[in-house]
């Protein structure tokens, strides 16, 4: 497994990230079809195993469980803490961005994880409630108190990012190294600005949703895994341009034979195309993992990657959080 280093950081990663809101306790009010414990610990011993190092998860994913069972996975595999690279979100909480939210959020989630800092710390959406010099400030305390290394980015606006990242510069704070986007094949929005505000600041990106929720990784639409049939954010992401999508996916699919590989393969080695340095690959079977390791020695040319592109038309945005009404 080929590694990146996260901006100017020194933290090293696997150029696959494992996305953990697949694991944690299953419940009505989030994802029914998460992972119990003892597969969660099978899954992330696998992908360890494969030279994977790199774990994102959120406060509130799960309620806040899948940051307990991947702490609980990780000890249960003998790794080292050094050696692997934890990330985890805040924003979905009491108070979103505040700085007394932040300072109360990170330590759950350090409790959780069973670890006392954070590699990779990420605001999950834009707090319009909350200045965002004191966002910036309260992020930059975490960072010079020792419980975060690094700081990045979720979905917004390029405009949010922007003005987030100068704050800092202008401050004299800690700057995002991380965009955690919504990015695949089915969804390129944040091409237009998000994208290249991030590239202007050197920003790595390890977009969520690399595989659109599955969408990308076999032939028709409805997959009728437990995802596809309770998931009601997939559907509300994807299924409104389903006409346009299948469309993608049916040149995913040709490629694919073309290349005799999985669909999966293609569409993850799209986003190294295109400059990704970590796509963040949810998983609840271990083949899933083994097709995205094969996915960063698979080199796509710029034909492939026009034609997997040429039918994609305008969506609606999909991630960033609209002004609320005044």
């Amino acid at each position: 497994m080929t590694t990146t280093e996260l901006g100017q950081t020194g933290i090293r990663v696997s150029r696959i990230c494992v996305g953990c809101m697949s694991y944690g306790r299953a419940s009505e009010d989030f994802h029914l079809w998460t992972l119990p414990q003892d597969e969660t610990d099978r899954m992330v011993r696998h992908a360890l195993d494969l030279g994977v190092n790199f774990f994102d998860t959120a406060n509130c994913y799960a309620h806040g469980t899948s940051e307990e069972f991947l702490g609980h996975a990780l000890r249960a595999a003998g790794v080292r803490r050094e050696d692997v690279v934890i990330a985890s979100k805040v924003y979905f909480n009491d108070g979103k961005l505040a700085p007394a939210a932040i300072a109360r959020e990170i330590d759950g989630t350090l409790k959780r994880l069973g670890t006392d800092y954070l590699d990779l710390y990420q605001i999950h959406r834009f707090d319009y409630g909350t200045p965002i010099e004191e966002t910036m400030a309260a992020l930059d305390a975490l960072v010079k108190a020792g419980k975060v290394r690094a700081l990045g980015a979720s979905a917004m606006y390029g405009y949010q990012f922007h003005n987030l990242q100068l704050a800092a510069a202008r401050n004299g704070l800690t700057m995002f190294s991380t965009l955690q986007n919504h990015y695949n094949l089915l969804y390129r929005e944040d091409e237009r600005e998000l994208i290249p505000v991030a590239k202007q600041y050197g920003v790595l990106l390890i977009p969520y949703s690399p595989l659109a929720g599955g969408h990308l990784t076999h032939p028709g639409w409805d997959s009728g895994t437990p995802r596809d049939t309770t998931d009601k954010i997939l559907h509300r992401k994807y299924d409104r341009e389903k006409e346009n999508n299948m469309a993608v996916v049916r040149r995913v699919e040709e490629l694919a034979r073309r290349r005799g590989v999985t669909m999966s393969e293609i569409a993850l080695a799209w986003h190294f195309a295109k400059g990704v340095a970590a796509p963040i690959v949810g998983a609840t079977n271990a083949r899933h993992f083994d097709d995205a390791v094969r996915s960063v020695d698979l080199a796509l040319g710029p034909e492939e990657v026009a034609f997997l592109e040429e039918p994609y038309r305008a969506h609606e945005i999909s991630g960033a959080v609209p002004r609320p009404p005044a």
